[in-house]
């Protein structure tokens, strides 16, 4: 008997033990990307964190405009952390006041100043580029030349083999804001780009698809061909099956996309969410998002060799992007995402 009640002393103390760490685990919740980003995220960049840290970090994947609702919805109650969104949407993030001011750390003395937000609210921690990416093996054995103008676009041998992100997805978003500029008009004037999209480069439209899981899947398929992307998108592609993608600028130009990060106001994980902040920042990290990812480093200590920078804004490749005006657009993004449903994926 008196052994019996010592088992269950001893259980009950072990159960007890392993209720106060568990309860002593911190959970930790990161929004961000899907598709190869996350996985990224997962294999390379969030297990060391979580272990030096203590805490169990939860991913949840989503594209920008996603992650922003999410924050909305979540207003005065936050369970995110830190997101990791484009840097339009960073900017009404920011502006929205869901992020926090960062805490000042040496690490972020060596981020490119083009990649530091004003506010102090949110930092740069990757570049992409927006171009045209297609299916070398195809072109090939069709004798097609490689896609050189975002006027080719709507050539029509490319009919329902084209696949382009919708306009709430920056990738789409660029790709109206560029052929508005091809054709005359700008970010004040974008009807140039709706009646190219309308006219023009709509029948060829395979589908107007915003996940980067589908989008892979359509290229592998065979289905599409042709498409507006992100370098890294292209490049992690390429890397991590063998497709035989290729990405290209066109001579027009491509527009740099900057990959931005913030801890949210009222975290309750405020210490552990300034922390991720300056781990991103990091040359090890930075590497990673690179080699990984496909993301220019926003860190100028971390050096590329040759095959590395391969495809990425890097160096002088990153002054031949554009910049769009994100004071412009985001007060009309709205807008356009409603015009947008409304006239050309109606």
């Amino acid at each position: 008997m008196i052994r019996r009640c010592l088992l269950s002393s001893a259980v009950l103390a072990l159960l007890a033990s392993a209720s106060l760490a568990q309860a002593q685990t911190k959970s930790f919740t990161l929004a961000g990307y899907g598709g190869s980003f996350e996985k990224t995220m997962r294999e390379q960049v969030i297990p060391p964190f979580a272990a030096k840290h203590g805490v169990r970090v939860e991913y949840v994947a989503g594209n920008s405009t996603d992650t922003l609702a999410k924050l909305q919805a979540q207003k005065g109650n936050q369970v995110i952390d830190t997101i990791i969104v484009d840097d339009g949407p960073m900017y009404q993030a920011v502006e929205l006041g869901f992020c926090a001011a960062l805490v000042p750390a040496e690490v972020y003395n060596d981020i490119y100043s083009v990649m530091r937000f004003k506010s102090n609210k949110a930092l740069g921690i990757g570049m992409v580029g927006t171009g045209i990416m297609y299916n070398k093996k195809v072109f090939e054995q069709n004798g097609w030349a490689a896609p050189t103008s975002w006027e080719d676009l709507k050539d029509p041998k490319y009919r329902k083999k084209l696949v382009v992100p919708p306009m709430n997805n920056t990738y789409g978003l660029h790709a109206v804001v560029m052929m508005a500029m091809v054709r005359g008009g700008s970010e004040r004037n974008i009807d140039p780009g709706f009646k190219a999209f309308k006219d023009d480069i709509g029948p060829n439209v395979l589908a107007y698809e915003p996940s980067p899981g589908k989008m892979t899947e359509l290229f592998q398929s065979g289905q599409a061909v042709i498409g507006v992307w992100g370098s890294g998108r292209a490049k992690a592609l390429a890397d991590q099956t063998g497709f035989p993608i290729e990405f290209v600028y066109p001579k027009e130009g491509g527009i740099v996309l900057g990959v931005a990060a913030c801890p949210i106001a009222g975290s309750r994980n405020a210490a552990e969410a300034q922390a991720f902040m300056q781990y991103l920042a990091t040359p090890e990290v930075q590497f990673i998002l690179a080699r990984d990812a496909g993301f220019g480093p926003t860190n100028q200590k971390v050096k590329l060799s040759p095959k590395e920078q391969l495809g990425l804004p890097y160096g002088d490749q990153v002054k031949a992007l554009k910049n769009v005006d994100w004071d412009v657009i985001n007060p009309a993004r709205e807008n356009w995402n409603r015009r947008w449903t409304r006239e050309i994926e109606r």
